[in-house]
């Protein structure tokens, strides 16, 4: 996987729906210590190396905003989860680039 997806948003733009109240599904494909070392509240968390053990935890109905660190790790999440079938946007940036809430 070279990380081919269709589409991607920056962190900023994510940042203004939240705050205007719009209700997103948001995977953060990080390990567990960038985790918890803070993340965009109400994200889905399941590390890159789980998802294809865990994708069916997701919705396949919904748009989800898919963010790692820097925009490479859900970019490869993005690709496998398209090909699933599954209605995906990249974070271009990551959290490398978030200056929104963290929890």
């Amino acid at each position: 996987m070279a990380g081919k997806y269709s589409k991607a948003i920056m962190p900023e733009d994510v940042n203004a729906k939240l705050e205007m109240g719009e209700k997103l599904s948001i995977l953060d494909v990080r390990e567990i210590d960038e985790w918890e070392s803070g993340h965009i509240p109400d994200a889905k968390h399941i590390p890159l190396g789980y998802l294809t053990q865990r994708h069916t935890e997701l919705d396949k109905n919904k748009e989800m905003i898919v963010v790692c660190h820097s925009g490479n790790r859900s970019s490869v999440a993005c690709e496998f989860l398209e090909e699933m079938g599954y209605n995906v946007v990249n974070m271009t940036g990551g959290m490398s680039h978030w200056t929104g809430p963290r929890e």
